[in-house]
């Protein structure tokens, strides 16, 4: 049985690194050099397709689309608190353009 289904909120905890981190970044430490620092941001996502191969294609909040694994350990299923506390954060559900419409088809 699949964990998600599409129209589902998600969260990625996406690993970065930068010289400044942003006010959102959690786990931050310093890198070996300490010129840089990694740390990890909430991504808040909503899942637009889920493929055979278990591939989840999900929308970010600016409308791109990015392609995870299912199982990736990074992902995890928005709870009612999340989808309550970040409601601002996560994404509207766009419809995906039609092929045929841009072709004048």
């Amino acid at each position: 049985m699949n964990q998600f289904q599409v129209g589902d909120h998600v969260i990625y905890l996406m690993t970065k690194q930068s010289s400044h981190p942003t006010l959102r970044a959690t786990k931050v430490s310093p890198s070996a050099h300490g010129d840089q620092y990694n740390y990890v941001v909430e991504k808040f996502w909503v899942i637009r397709e889920i493929r055979d191969d278990g591939t989840l294609v999900v929308q970010t909040r600016r409308g791109k689309t990015r392609e995870i694994l299912e199982d990736d350990p990074s992902l995890k299923k928005a709870t009612w608190w999340h989808r309550w506390m970040y409601r601002d954060r996560f994404p509207e559900l766009q419809a995906q353009p039609d092929y045929r419409d841009k072709v004048g088809a």
